[in-house]
């Protein structure tokens, strides 16, 4: 598992709930989606067996929202709700995240502003 010091990010982000299974954030993780800083030098994550530890930094987009946290625990297991939001703070201050499109609402994707129906 974890040496006490730190976990690998696949296996941090599967605790902490940001993926429902582990093979999903290995796989995120291998795209290099995902920045880290690390006393003050920022790099991205391109291995899922990199480390994480304490204090890091981390930056990914996940279904549209932009996600900024600080990883203040290592987990021991994938718990619950409750016990993975304790793994991390957010760095976003709240109503800052982009929130989904309303139904109906124009594409911004799509580069015509119309409604495609």
């Amino acid at each position: 598992m974890s040496d006490g010091g730190s976990v690998r990010a696949d296996v941090w982000l599967w605790r902490a709930r940001f993926f429902k299974s582990r093979s999903l954030a290995a796989r995120f993780v291998e795209e290099g989606r995902i920045r880290l800083t690390r006393d003050g030098a920022e790099s991205r994550i391109d291995k899922s067996s990199r480390p994480l530890k304490l204090g890091d930094r981390l930056v990914f987009a996940v279904r549209g929202r932009l996600t900024a946290v600080t990883v203040t625990g290592l987990g021991e297991r994938r718990g619950s709700a409750v016990e993975a939001r304790s793994l991390y703070a957010s760095l976003t201050e709240p109503g800052t995240e982009a929130l989904p499109p309303e139904p109906g609402a124009p594409s911004v994707a799509s580069g015509s502003g119309e409604d495609a129906r």
